[in-house]
């Protein structure tokens, strides 16, 4: 599969530190250079039939469609793309309108991630959205006019502008959308952003973890009542809409991550990470240098990657995988480590896989954190 990270965005929301540039005066170099990553890297993966194509970022719905058409278009002639491949893009609502809905349904994008975050005004203001409450709900219906049936939105929860009541008025609207997918994530204040200057100087309030944790299992109660499955701690599924891009991340696979800051995945032991400065990636991939540096993983390394990753999924962690890759004295550490946690019920074990029970899944990180090798 194959990520391409496009470094852009109309403007910084409060709460993100994603790599993006909100100037597009090198757009069109950018995506020359992203064209170029693509060729010169075409041999990395070893799976030359994509089953998977993800456009993330920073804001890919910025680019036109023809911008879109034309950077799928040169992965086309270096992989072939399965018979059902997914190709996603990630969206926001204010990009959506008729006209670039029409172009991309003439292409080969078959899924839409949209950033919606909240249908409720005071919530898209705390977070400097680019679009409004009204674009919100507006743009799930003209996808949806436009044939895209396979779609997924983003939601917030634990806002200080919110509530419980406002998140179950969130979520019924997002029930009457019928929207399949849903990735809902708790709102976190990440250094050097204008949420944490805000907070810092009392000018907002921080989330709440206690309210954090109240929403998060409404969230997924609510959600498994309405029909979905919570497949991964952060996404729910209706059945046979499972993001087959991130899936296929929790399972380990190999990945291609092109464009500034995007990583990639040997499926083994080798992780790389592009250059998260615009201006020197063009200037690399310009002279035929790839932007890139790269790290062999450690076996612990790898041991607390499939330890996060899987005990953040409701497939787990596969024993059997386990016992294969490792050495007998990591295995004798996690046999250490997961043992009183077995005991008080944190972990358990079903069909040779270890899972954390659904209702201990909001302390997922830290109970998979209890378990690593340092």
């Amino acid at each position: 599969m194959i990520y391409i990270h496009i470094p852009f965005c109309k403007q910084k929301c409060s709460y993100c530190n994603f790599h993006f540039s909100t100037s597009l005066n090198f757009k069109d170099e950018m995506i020359r250079a992203m064209k170029t990553e693509i060729r010169l890297r075409k041999d990395e993966l070893q799976n030359k039939n994509l089953k998977s194509l993800y456009f993330g970022g920073g804001t890919p719905s910025i680019l036109s469609a023809d911008e879109i058409k034309g950077m799928i278009d040169e992965v086309q002639k270096y992989f072939s793309f399965d018979s059902d491949i997914e190709v996603t893009l990630e969206a926001n609502p204010d990009d959506l309108d008729k006209n670039f809905l029409k172009q991309l349904a003439q292409s080969p994008v078959n899924r839409l991630s949209i950033g919606t975050q909240s249908f409720f005004e005071e919530d898209l203001k705390l977070m400097n959205r680019a679009h409004n409450a009204s674009e919100a709900e507006s743009s799930i219906k003209r996808a949806q006019d436009f044939g895209f049936e396979n779609l997924s939105i983003d939601l917030i929860y634990g806002s200080p502008t919110s509530n419980l009541e406002i998140w179950k008025e969130n979520l019924n609207k997002t029930i009457a959308l019928e929207v399949p997918h849903i990735s809902s994530y708790a709102l976190t204040v990440e250094p050097k952003t204008a949420l944490e200057n805000w907070i810092s100087k009392g000018k907002v309030a921080g989330p709440q973890e206690e309210e954090q944790n109240k929403e998060f299992y409404y969230l997924s109660d609510f959600l498994k009542d309405n029909g979905f499955e919570h497949y991964e701690v952060s996404n729910f599924a209706k059945p046979s809409f499972y993001s087959r891009h991130n899936s296929a991340y929790w399972k380990y696979n190999e990945y291609l991550g092109i464009g500034p800051s995007a990583h990639s995945y040997n499926g083994f032991d080798v992780r790389s990470w592009n250059v998260a400065n615009n201006q020197q990636y063009i200037k690399k991939l310009f002279t035929g240098i790839l932007a890139k540096e790269e790290e062999i993983l450690s076996q612990e390394d790898q041991f607390n990657e499939m330890i996060m990753i899987g005990l953040r999924t409701t497939w787990g962690v596969d024993l059997e995988s386990l016992k294969n890759k490792f050495n007998d004295k990591i295995l004798e550490h996690f046999q250490h480590e997961i043992k009183s946690k077995i005991e008080e019920g944190i972990l358990v074990t079903e069909d040779n896989h270890l899972k954390i029970p659904e209702k201990h899944w909001f302390m997922a990180d830290g109970i998979a954190s209890d378990l690593f090798l340092v």
